[in-house]
């Protein structure tokens, strides 16, 4: 990292993230939700919804889990309403989906809030520590894909309106970082602030991956973003 750059979180996700499981794991959650509204059409209307959301979890697990499979990001075993974790660099990876508005069910899930208790570390890129106290090093963190539905059976309902990659911070009761696949993707082609390589995550200039641990140069505190 180039010295007097601060490193940001996009400039992590690019690092330890290829730009192919993104893509590929935003594929997945859109195809799983157009397997699971066929799934519940000879459904009784009145609780139609409530099945569609179970069946968008399973379905969408299943392709999740194909997509971390394909990366070699190590997907966790199909069990039921289990979530599916994966490993890629740093990062652990999950799934959930929510209606469009306040992500306020997110923290909901006792699994994943245990996962975010990660994120204790990189929440001093957006809350820097005093200075008396010295950088935690970051060698793990939690991401999450959010497919975001209208919540509505008339709209949409046959496929996300948006897929988000998103840090939550280490409670998730706030998002230290959060963005549309479709934009973030777009930090592939541009070089990150951090000074890595957004064209060869995980490897260094020679060709080797890179073992190194990044830690935290001192920045001024930055507006967190709110739910």
């Amino acid at each position: 990292m180039e010295a007097g750059k601060a490193l940001e979180i996009p400039d992590l996700l690019v690092a330890h993230l290829p730009r192919e499981l993104v893509l590929s794991v935003a594929d997945a959650l859109e195809d799983g939700a157009g397997m699971a509204y066929p799934a519940v059409q000879k459904v009784d209307v009145r609780h139609r919804s409530s099945a569609l959301g179970q069946m968008r979890h399973f379905f969408m697990n299943e392709r999740f889990a194909e997509a971390l499979a394909v990366a070699d990001a190590s997907p966790s075993d199909l069990r039921g309403n289990e979530v599916v974790v994966g490993t890629k660099g740093i990062f652990r990876l999950s799934r959930f989906n929510i209606s469009k508005g306040p992500w306020y069910n997110a923290r909901r899930s006792l699994s994943r809030r245990a996962l975010a208790e990660a994120n204790r570390a990189i929440e001093q890129i957006v809350r820097p520590s005093l200075p008396l106290w010295p950088p935690e090093p970051i060698t793990a963190a939690t991401a999450f894909f959010v497919g975001v539905f209208s919540g509505n059976l008339r709209v949409s309902p046959e496929k996300p309106l948006d897929v988000v990659l998103a840090v939550p911070d280490h409670s998730m009761r706030t998002w230290l970082f959060q963005e549309s696949v479709s934009t973030f993707v777009s930090r592939y082609t541009i070089e990150p602030s951090s000074g890595i390589e957004a064209s060869s995550p995980n490897a260094s200039s020679s060709g080797q991956e890179d073992k190194a641990h990044p830690v935290l140069k001192k920045k001024q505190t930055k507006k967190e973003q709110g739910e």
